[in-house]
């Protein structure tokens, strides 16, 4: 029986879910206090869900904003609760990271939001703030480098993940919370995203992405026979060096507009000095079986992806492509 045939209720996939989340346990080293949930509708639902589980309306909120996605999850909070931007790196073309130190925190916030890697801007946090509020939790929006470095799950209350960037296709979700957040939704909260609901159900409230989750747990299986996430995070690094340093050694052919100490591991935004060589560069790219190299429309220029299904040949043959482009059109 193939894992699309199989009951969501049976002994057959209940092994499977079980085995998901036990492998992900031993690579985050997640704490017996959380809880581990499988749920559908993309860390975009999230963005709803989180105030509802654990603010009342009028509840103050803080969100970091540093790049697209933060922002989209503090305009989505604004219908439940009552959050407040204390940084935004906008101004600056979310190119940076602030200082923890200088953030301007609302006393009581129930919550201290951010996205650890922004997919578009290239920006990731290599280190976490604490909330001001001592009764306050950290919340993270790990979509992009979930499982691709460890993580001290105890420091955040929330984290919160699309599987599709690392561990799994998308249509999977993975929620991991401290279990006395639990149980505090607002009334006016959907059933599906109670969290409650799921987790008094194992994640098996409704039809999970069964599929989605038992291609989630062989990965976390293969993340640990490679030694686990401080081997994951070595490769990851190594991938990233070269390719930062071919931008970085191509006097001014190529920039990166990130600050150097908050560079991803995983996305990397890059452009041309000669803006209009941008597009020849995508389309010679893509005769050299080289795709998806072009920028999101809103920053526009070249961003390539490197997640951890990403060989460290595949950088190498970029890096090669990019210095040859650069001999011809220097």
């Amino acid at each position: 029986m193939s894992v699309m045939e199989m009951s969501h209720r049976g002994k057959e996939f209940l092994s499977i879910i079980q085995k998901a989340e036990s492998d992900l346990r031993l690579l985050l080293h997640i704490p017996p206090d959380y809880s581990v949930l499988f749920l559908q509708g993309g860390a975009t639902t999230q963005f709803a869900a989180l105030p509802l589980n654990l603010c009342n309306p009028e509840d103050p909120v803080d969100y970091l904003v540093t790049g697209s996605w933060g922002d989209k999850a503090f305009k989505e909070a604004q219908k439940y609760c009552n959050p407040k931007v204390v940084w935004s790196g906008k101004a600056e073309k979310y190119t940076k990271v602030p200082s923890f130190d200088v953030l301007e925190q609302t006393p009581h916030a129930k919550y201290l939001h951010l996205c650890a890697n922004e997919t578009i801007h290239g920006v990731e946090f290599k280190d976490y703030p604490v909330p001001k509020n001592p009764n306050g939790v950290l919340i993270a929006d790990m979509s992009s480098n979930f499982c691709s470095k460890p993580v001290d799950v105890s420091k955040f209350g929330v984290i919160y993940a699309g599987a599709q960037k690392n561990v799994g296709p998308s249509g999977v979700t993975i929620v991991i919370i401290r279990k006395d957040l639990i149980g505090n939704a607002q009334d006016v909260t959907p059933v599906m995203l109670d969290y409650k609901i799921h987790d008094e159900n194992s994640s098996l409230y409704n039809t999970p992405p069964c599929f989605g989750i038992y291609m989630c747990g062989l990965v976390f299986d293969d993340l640990l026979a490679q030694g686990g996430l401080n081997e994951v995070e070595k490769k990851n690094q190594r991938k990233a060096k070269i390719l930062y340093d071919a931008i970085d050694e191509s006097r001014g052919f190529f920039r990166c507009p990130v600050e150097k100490s908050v560079r991803s591991l995983m996305n990397v935004p890059f452009t041309l000095e000669k803006a209009e060589l941008e597009g020849e560069f995508i389309k010679e790219a893509a005769k050299e079986k080289m795709v998806q190299l072009k920028g999101h429309r809103s920053v526009g220029g070249m961003r390539a992806s490197i997640y951890n299904a990403m060989p460290l040949a595949g950088v190498e043959k970029l890096v090669a492509f990019m210095k040859e482009f650069q001999a011809r059109h220097a």
